[in-house]
Parts: structure tokens; sequence; C-alpha cells
């Protein structure tokens, strides 16, 4: 078999985790990765902090968090793709994430706010800014539907080990048209 066939398998075993879930299989979906590996996810803005992982210990919690609480995630394998060189790959495939968010989605904004409003070091004025946009987004999403479905960019680096192909880095970033919603300032 060769490297690109490989490394389809290396990412049907991704998706095969993703699409299980079995919190009990874990950490062997880790061996997935390579010890020195690198994970970065949607919120990721800076490396060691948020959703930006420098190690496969680390990267564990958001494989966890991921099949707990995120959506249906939906790599398009077919369209994928696959370059190699030497014992170095890199990938990229367009994504879905799919997840039905009901009523109980205004209760869990509201538990935020409160904890926001709490615990946020930052002045009222722009404690009130960001509730606002994300009350609005809120409320504006919840009315076009209960089923979400984000489009998502998978990118990811692949490196051949003994044991086979394993992911070195790997990046989830979702695509927009808007501005940004994190923006950085002078003072940051």
């Amino acid at each position: 078999m060769d490297a690109k066939e490989e490394i389809k398998q290396l990412l049907q075993h991704f998706q095969d985790g993703y699409t299980q879930r079995d919190l009990s299989k874990v950490d062997s979906f880790m061996a997935l990765f390579a010890d020195e590996s690198e994970v970065i996810g949607t919120n990721g803005q800076k490396p060691g902090t948020g959703e930006w992982y420098m190690d496969r210990a680390a990267a564990r919690e958001l494989v966890e968090g991921d099949w707990e609480d995120w959506g249906d995630l939906r790599l398009d394998l077919d369209s994928a793709s696959i370059n190699v060189r030497g014992e170095v790959g890199w990938v990229a495939a367009s994504a879905t994430v799919t997840r039905t968010i009901g009523d109980e989605n205004y209760q869990s904004y509201l538990k935020f706010i409160k904890d926001y409003i709490d615990n946020s070091p930052l002045p009222a004025e722009q404690k009130l800014h960001f509730i606002l946009r994300g009350g609005t987004n809120t409320v504006y999403e919840l009315r076009r539907g209960e089923k979400f479905v984000w489009a998502l960019r998978f990118t990811a680096v692949v490196v051949y080990e003994t044991e086979g192909w394993k992911f070195a880095q790997m990046n989830f970033s979702f695509p927009t048209i808007f501005f940004p919603d994190v923006r950085l300032f002078e003072n940051q």
C-alpha cells in the first residue's frame, strides 16, 4: 500500500473515533498522534493556551471534550488533499460539524452571562458589549432552526514512525466572511 493510502486509513481511523465517541477509547485513540504533536482547536489563539495543545497528553483534553460535547464531525475524506514527501505528509480536508441545539441554549447562555459578569476582569462597558453581541447572535441563530451545520477546515501534518503514520500537527478552523470573533488590541 502506498503512503497516500496509508494516510487515508489514518484519517479514516480518526473519523471513526469521532463518529463513535466512545470515551473509554480516548487513550487508545491518542495513539494516532505522535508523542510530540500539536493540536490547534477552533478556539486556539496562542501556543499553550486555550485550545492550542502542545503535546499528545494535552491534546487528549481537546479530544475528550469534543467527544463529550462538540458536534458530529464529518471529514470529507473523498476530496481530501493528501501530499507526501519522504516521511512527512500533509493533509487538507473540508469538513462539517453538525449539532442540534434547542431552547436549552437560551438557559445556557444566561448561565454563561452570570458567570461572565461575576468573573470577567473587563470594565462594565466591555462586558455589556460582549454580552449584547453574544445575546443577539444567540437569538438570531436559534431563530434559524435548531440544527446547526458549521463548515470546518481540517489540516494536518503527519509523520512516518516505526508504528506507521501519526499526526504531528492538526488544526481545526472555521471559515468566516464576517469580522473574525477574536480581535487583538495593542494592550493584549
